[in-house]
């Protein structure tokens, strides 16, 4: 039986790399920063339904996967 690992909102739920999330810098920092990156992409639905259940909404995709379509 595998374990999920908790959901790092700073870590790409996929890849488990950094996902440069602003907002979340801005609300672990309290730093204002600029709109993040992911505001402006498409994330497909396939690539969407790939993130396990436990870390929907909670992370970040990073631009890589994003990139690759990769899960």
């Amino acid at each position: 039986m595998q374990v999920a690992l908790p959901a790092d909102p700073n870590l790409c739920p996929l890849c488990r790399q950094s996902n440069q999330c602003a907002g979340e810098v801005e609300r672990t920092t309290g730093v204002k920063q600029p709109p993040c990156w992911c505001n402006d992409v498409k994330f497909e639905a396939e690539l969407l339904a790939c993130v396990p259940e436990h870390a929907r909404r909670k992370a970040c995709i990073c631009a890589a996967c994003n990139q690759t379509d990769a899960p």
